[in-house]
């Protein structure tokens, strides 16, 4: 008589499930974050497959028949200054991303290091970063960057003259989010286990606080990318932007100046400006599921 053993609990493996797996349980949750990375995914291949596709001199004047609305063999159509609209806005968004990439991580970046430097630190550090936020915050931002842009030479503004211009404010509000983040995690038991443990204050800030700040530090980048693209839009569509350039602002700003729809010319803005709904939309979804994500009080769970 054959006996059969009964497995017993320390047999069976505990499958746990892997990071991909808690990742799309999560954008099940957060249907926000989940349609936002969609529409970037969708952005970001609209403008890989055509930069591979298009011919980027086309996205210049002089390239093309002049006006034509869209067809096959101009999806998109065409300008009254002989530019193919298709390669302009896949050039455009490029030169967008590029703007608020540039400008949100340096924004980022220098709000991380005085926000720790004021947190961490204190005393007259703290004291001084803290004032001159308190007195630059309540500037208009706005307002500054239409003066300084249109102080500059047309000629003589690129995108990185942009993104410049963007990142001289764009600080601020990262500062002051790190700041009052490291302010209450420094108090907490594990650093001052660490102090006593004779670590040095630069590992406790790199190897202690910086970690468990990502979900932050990541909430505020993307926040500074939505708000250099803003900035980049709105001044382009002034017509403060490098005008040799494809931008969406620019495209727009050259349509309106012409008066596309009073002519009849309906294709010409309304393309750049459903790619600038879609490109801030799709940040500002992400940036808003980023922060339910870094703030355990509003995070969903299952």
């Amino acid at each position: 008589m054959t006996t059969t053993a009964v497995p017993t609990l320390q047999d069976k493996a505990v499958e746990q499930p892997g990071s991909l797996q808690l990742f799309l349980r999560y954008l099940r949750r957060n249907k926000g974050l989940a349609v936002g990375l969609l529409i970037l995914l969708g952005l970001v291949l609209f403008t890989a497959i055509g930069l591979m596709t298009i011919n980027p001199k086309h996205a210049y004047p002089l390239a093309v028949a002049t006006k034509k609305p869209p067809s096959l063999q101009f999806p998109f159509g065409t300008d009254l200054f002989r530019s193919r609209l298709r390669a302009a806005m896949v050039v455009g968004m490029w030169q967008t991303a590029v703007i608020g990439v540039i400008a949100g991580g340096l924004g980022t970046l220098i709000g991380v290091v005085l926000g720790f430097l004021s947190a961490y630190f204190g005393g007259k550090v703290d004291a001084l970063i803290r004032t001159v936020c308190q007195i630059l915050t309540p500037i208009p931002v706005l307002l500054i960057q239409v003066v300084i842009a249109g102080s500059l030479d047309k000629r003589d503004v690129t995108i990185f003259t942009m993104a410049l211009i963007v990142v001289l404010l764009a600080w601020m509000g990262p500062t002051l989010v790190i700041r009052a983040q490291v302010l209450t995690m420094k108090e907490r038991q594990f650093v001052a286990v660490a102090k006593l443990s004779g670590v040095s204050d630069m590992g406790i800030i790199f190897k202690e606080i910086l970690p468990n700040l990502l979900p932050f530090i990541a909430a505020a980048f993307v926040g500074q990318v939505f708000a250099a693209v803003f900035a980049s839009f709105y001044l382009a569509v002034l017509g403060l932007g490098p005008l040799r350039e494809p931008l969406l602002g620019n495209i727009i700003w050259a349509a309106q100046l012409q008066g596309a729809f009073f002519n009849g010319w309906w294709w010409w803005p309304i393309g750049p400006s459903i790619a600038m709904i879609l490109i801030l939309g799709s940040l500002a979804l992400i940036n808003m599921g980023l922060d339910e994500l870094a703030n355990p009080r509003v995070r969903r769970t299952e």
